[in-house]
């Protein structure tokens, strides 16, 4: 466990910027989840870090130590890789001894050593068995036995669970998050899936182009996204661009006069959250209310998303719970929507 630190980190290639000057400090124990589009540099950022890849600039210490020159096998890191790169050829045990034995440890430290990682990832028993023998979930526990085994100041994850099936992955990130809490380990996860970020992060780093678009917990990312890029990729928004006209007035390409809580008049798009809108009697009490044609219902068993038309230029997405016994929506119907003037988020065109 070590407090980890990373200061105007950079890697280039010719004229391209793969990761533009991050910076961060990610305290002792904290479970940190660097999220992104594919091609973002998060996987770069990873691997810096891990030292597979030697940064353009920057530095990045683990505890006291500057590691940032140290060749992969010095910085004591432990890493997942998402292909999980076991060798098909070894049993799980020598799998999970494999770092071990390149650093030379005795036989004898070996073996307690293994036994107890597999334990940890509820693998006791399995020790003899080979890759092919194992369900994707247990070849992926056997990669952070692997990592485990080799007592970790830093865990690295470089997306661990995008090989298994939805169902899967939900339990095998829980399962990972409470032995990250339970060990206290100090753990940087790569994603590109936002529930998984939002349900095992302490924090959230946003990347986009290899820049850093926002730092902060879930809340502050989902209620408070620093710009539109965030607010749609960190859950879903509706978007409407159009110009704030005066203080606290917005005007959509459509026509719409919009209450919102707009800062100085100019072009500026309006992003809304589509839990956040009401529809029918319960519209009636909003600041803001429309007439609106429904498009497209999709049914998501617990929820329902619903497209809907406001103007020729102005859509619109819903989301309702899908309680027994309500009136469903259907494609063509004119519905009633409304939302708070404190629901929208406006942001000035091109952030």
């Amino acid at each position: 466990m070590a407090r980890l630190s990373i200061e105007h980190l950079r890697k280039t290639y010719g004229e391209f910027h793969a990761v533009d000057d991050f910076s961060i400090d990610i305290a002792d124990g904290e479970f940190l989840v660097l999220l992104g589009p594919s091609g973002c540099g998060k996987t770069t950022t990873l691997r810096m870090v891990a030292g597979f890849i030697q940064p353009t600039a920057g530095r990045i210490t683990i505890g006291a130590r500057d590691v940032t020159d140290l060749p992969p096998w010095k910085r004591n890191c432990g890493l997942v890789f998402q292909s999980y790169a076991l060798f098909p050829h070894m049993s799980v045990a020598d799998n999970v001894a494999f770092g071990l034995e390149m650093r030379k440890m005795p036989a004898a430290e070996r073996a307690p050593r293994v036994a107890e990682a597999l334990r940890l990832v509820q693998l006791d028993g399995f020790d003899q068995r080979y890759p092919r023998q194992l369900s994707g979930g247990q070849q992926q526990r056997v990669a952070l036995a692997r990592a485990l085994a080799m007592q970790p100041d830093v865990l690295l994850l470089d997306e661990p669970l995008s090989n298994l099936d939805a169902k899967l992955r939900q339990e095998v990130r829980v399962e990972i998050r409470d032995l990250q809490r339970k060990l206290g380990l100090t753990t940087i996860m790569v994603t590109h899936d936002q529930e998984e970020a939002l349900t095992m992060a302490d924090r959230l780093v946003v990347m986009e182009k290899g820049k850093v678009r926002q730092i902060g917990s879930q809340r502050e990312l989902y209620e408070k996204p620093a710009d539109r890029f965030v607010a749609g990729f960190i859950g879903r928004s509706a978007f409407l661009d159009g110009e704030i006209t005066a203080p606290g007035r917005f005007r959509s390409q459509g026509g719409l006069e919009i209450g919102c809580g707009a800062p100085a008049p100019g072009s500026a798009t309006l992003a809304l959250r589509p839990e956040r809108l009401a529809i029918g009697a319960e519209a009636e009490s909003c600041a803001n209310r429309f007439q609106a044609r429904v498009e497209h219902v999709s049914y998501l068993g617990a929820l329902l998303d619903i497209d809907v038309r406001l103007t020729e230029h102005d859509r619109m997405l819903l989301q309702l719970p899908n309680r027994q016994g309500a009136a469903e929506p259907k494609p063509g119907d004119t519905i009633t929507i409304g939302w708070a003037e404190d629901a929208g988020l406006v942001y000035p065109r091109g952030s």
